[in-house]
């Protein structure tokens, strides 16, 4: 008999986030959740299928099958679906596994830089640009690495120009590492003053960041010693308009 034919029409993993996902919104069945992700992807469903859905999607799929107006009237709401999209990305560790944030004020790490690390998980350099669950915002000093902000990207699925709203979201980071960004994508990061940064094999934050923290004062290459002039520029001006204000 063809293995082929006898192939399940879903892998193990991609069933297992399914009935996750389901679980995550109320009203919903596994059933229901199935069949509409197979009337989307089709009836073979696999990891990388699943990172095809979006929030959207769902929000248009349910209320269609309602025949309800208004996505947020279907007993389901835009935070269980955004926790069903996580869960079917893969992303399985819920907030509480998360890393912690360092309260920060602006000024209290002198010679340091803000630094955005796109996430799928933990704290780690996991994500795309364009369909990476989070940004890990960090900022870093010769001396010390502080993580200040963990800014979730689910609402970019609402946006006209969502790799734009992505680009925004840590506008105020001058540097940002991706495991894969696209040339268009990265122009727009690029006019937000950020400097991307692909490192395909990614790794744990705190590693990639210590390689930069090192290379901040061993040898900058002229884009960071850049970077670095800006930074102590803006810093000045704010203290120049503080000593104003006294």
């Amino acid at each position: 008999m063809n293995a082929a034919v006898d192939a399940p029409p879903i892998t193990r993993e991609a069933a297992l986030r399914v009935a996750l996902a389901a679980r995550a919104m109320p009203t919903v069945t596994l059933p229901r959740l199935l069949e509409l992700l197979q009337q989307r992807l089709g009836d073979e469903i696999d990891e990388d299928k699943l990172k095809q859905v979006t929030v959207t999607m769902l929000k248009t799929d349910f209320q269609s099958a309602d025949g309800e107006e208004d996505g947020e009237d279907i007993g389901i709401g835009l935070e269980a679906m955004k926790l069903a999209v996580r869960i079917l990305w893969g992303d399985s560790q819920g907030d509480d596994d998360l890393p912690r944030i360092h309260p920060y004020t602006d000024g209290e790490m002198p010679g340091s830089v803000r630094v955005a690390v796109a996430s799928d998980q933990g704290d780690t350099l996991s994500g795309h640009f364009g369909s990476c669950l989070r940004f890990l915002v960090y900022q870093v000093s010769p001396e010390e690495i502080w993580l200040v902000d963990i800014r979730d990207t689910m609402d970019a699925e609402f946006s006209d120009d969502k790799n734009l709203w992505r680009a925004r979201l840590i506008g105020d980071c001058h540097v940002a590492y991706f495991v894969s960004i696209g040339g268009p994508a990265a122009a727009k990061v690029i006019r937000q003053d950020i400097y991307p940064i692909k490192l395909p094999e990614g790794g744990p934050a705190l590693e990639v960041l210590a390689r930069f923290q090192q290379a901040m004062t061993s040898s900058p290459p002229p884009w960071l010693l850049k970077i670095l002039g800006v930074a102590a520029e803006k810093r000045l001006r704010n203290y120049d308009a503080s000593d104003l204000d006294d």
